[in-house]
């Protein structure tokens, strides 16, 4: 029957979100256990570099910010797409979020007066990045488990989510494979929270970890009848390491770096003049890839990143995990050697539809981070907000979570398990047993392939249909695919099979909303429809999973305080 386990709350991931939420459930006195992927410090919030935004007016040039000019700029950023409700939680809980985790322990950089360090970032109208060297996520992600630790929190570790439990009208738990056995196992839970990231790996370049498959916002789509929200809004990275697409922080240029084409031009001067490079990232990826498809980029793949005029002491300072990702996986030293770099798929703005509370549409069932859109990025996120998202939603997600226990009414939920638990045992036998033809490595490689060249940074309508019918027929392909090892402790064959259907399903949301967003808007930008056309589509797209395929609906903006106007930098 699987191995079965009971808590009040149970959260789905054991980054910055999943633990911060934990945490406050904890706080409240429940019973809450944390379901992760990989141990917690593995999990995809160690590879954030630059930092995490608060107005603290730190740094020199930043004494007049404040919690609304930082969710001005958040708005802008997002082209006018965010819900500005929760801009303004998201803005005014900042310094509070940044000074408990200084509290607790982390070791942020500290200005030559003893005050944590604040750095530029790009779209921002004040340098207020606090960031711990060029190892922030790193930082922040040790001293949450370090937290979570003292406060004796159980951790299931190496667990894969299958699905979510509902009875007739609330989430009651999960079902998921413990990966060194290969039991399944049940868990009751008054409460489930979300925190599970993103689905980098649905593309070829990408800077996210294998881990990124989007395996908890599917398992949400697909069995908890909750829809997704905003995911045509994928965001690129400028500045991923030719090559190997590893993650260059934002804070290179922060810190000053400049961009170079193979003329030596400083391009950004051509598309944001005031901002040069230090515009937003849908900005500055796409100005990137233009130089590249027109001929200016190196070898016609990528642009130099130049840090050298920076010196030696300032490079070992502020950005020496930089240098050892370059020296390590590119043989060159940035003291000495400007860094190649691409564009890479980075982030998700959209995911599981949430309010400001973190609740979705299903009773029980909350989110945070990556993997839910609240939301506060809109069509396109600023670099340092995602560090700060994941804590204070985690935060807020798992406030809400608690007191909707309290409350909660018990009742039995055997029977909804037992149920699921058997769907999924026959769901992986037939897997085990298919003797069809096709190759799993050539499902999962094409699916790549389609999204990085009919979904990337420009998009048309031509191209997206042809990848909407190609993701459609690889659909119909997965049905027919068989894995070669039959065993059951630490299968990977059958983990990374059970992640492709859920992967496959993402992509066609993704591919939908942007063929059907006939507009360009922060990340997505469609060269058939190039303007922003607020009269027609400012609005949310609400992706429901319908007879096994993707019906697409749409919900307002939420406006507050800033009225949509140009957006130029």
């Amino acid at each position: 029957m699987g191995i079965s386990h009971r808590h009040q709350v149970i959260v789905v991931g054991a980054g910055l979100s999943g633990l911060r939420a934990a945490l406050e459930a904890k706080k409240e006195g429940l019973d809450v256990a944390v379901l992760s992927r990989v141990q917690p410090v593995r999990s995809h919030s160690i590879a954030a570099q630059g930092g995490i935004n608060a107005s603290l007016a730190n740094a020199e040039g930043g004494h007049d910010d404040n919690w609304e000019k930082h969710a001005f700029d958040t708005v802008k950023g997002s082209d006018y797409l965010a819900d500005q409700d929760a801009v303004e939680i998201m803005t005014k809980e900042a310094p509070g979020i940044v000074y408990e985790m200084e509290h607790w322990g982390c070791p942020f950089s500290r200005t030559k007066e003893g005050l944590i360090a604040q750095r530029p970032f790009g779209g921002a109208a004040f340098p207020r990045t606090c960031y711990a060297s060029d190892i922030t996520g790193h930082a922040l992600l040790h001293t949450m488990y370090e937290r979570s630790v003292k406060e004796n929190i159980k951790v299931y570790e190496e667990y894969l989510l299958l699905s979510i439990v509902k009875d007739a009208n609330a989430c009651v738990g999960i079902v998921a494979l413990e990966v060194a056995t290969g039991e399944l196992v049940t868990i009751e839970a008054d409460a489930v929270i979300m925190a599970t990231g993103g689905y980098g790996r649905i593309y070829n370049k990408s800077t996210n970890a294998l881990i990124n498959t989007g395996s908890g916002m599917a398992a949400v789509y697909m069995t908890a009848g909750v829809p997704l929200k905003d995911l045509e809004f994928v965001q690129f990275h400028p500045t991923s390491l030719y090559g190997t697409n590893i993650l260059i922080t934002e804070g290179a240029r922060g810190e000053g770096g400049y961009l170079y084409n193979c003329k030596g031009e400083r391009f950004m001067k051509t598309y944001a003049a005031k901002a040069m490079e230090l515009a937003p990232r849908d900005i500055v990826a796409r100005s990137i890839q233009t130089e590249i498809n027109e001929g200016r980029g190196y070898d016609n793949e990528y642009v130099l990143l130049d840090l050298r005029h920076l010196g030696r002491e300032k490079i070992m300072e502020r950005l020496p995990g930089i240098r050892d990702i370059c020296i390590h996986f590119a043989g060159i030293d940035p003291i000495d050697s400007p860094i190649p770099i691409q564009p890479g798929q980075h982030y998700s703005m959209g995911g599981i539809d949430t309010d400001p509370k973190g609740a979705t549409s299903l009773p029980g069932l909350y989110a945070a981070g990556e993997v839910a859109c609240v939301s506060v990025h809109g069509g396109n996120r600023l670099g340092g907000n995602s560090l700060l998202d994941t804590i204070v939603f985690g935060k807020l997600s798992g406030r809400f979570a608690s007191e909707y226990v309290k409350t909660k009414k018990k009742s039995g939920q055997g029977q909804a398990l037992s149920l699921h638990l058997q769907k999924i045992k026959d769901n992986i036998h037939r897997l085990e047993n298919s003797t069809g033809k096709e190759k799993p490595t050539d499902v999962r490689n094409q699916l790549k392939e389609t999204m990085t060249e009919n979904a990337g940074i420009f998009r048309q309508k031509s191209k997206l249909q042809t990848g909407l019918a190609k993701v459609k027929e690889l659909k119909e392909r997965y049905k027919n695919i068989h894995i070669s090892n039959k065993g059951k402790k630490f299968n990977l064959d059958l983990v990374r099979n059970l992640e492709l259907e859920g992967k496959l399903e993402l992509a066609e949301v993704i591919v939908a909303g942007a063929l059907n967003r006939e507009e360009s808007r922060g990340s997505h930008f469609r060269t058939d429809f190039p303007e922003r056309n607020d009269e027609k589509w400012l609005k949310h797209t609400i992706a429901s999973f319908v007879n096994g395929a993707v019906k697409i609906d749409h919900k307002p903006v939420t406006i507050t305080q800033f009225k949509p106007q140009a957006r130029t930098y």
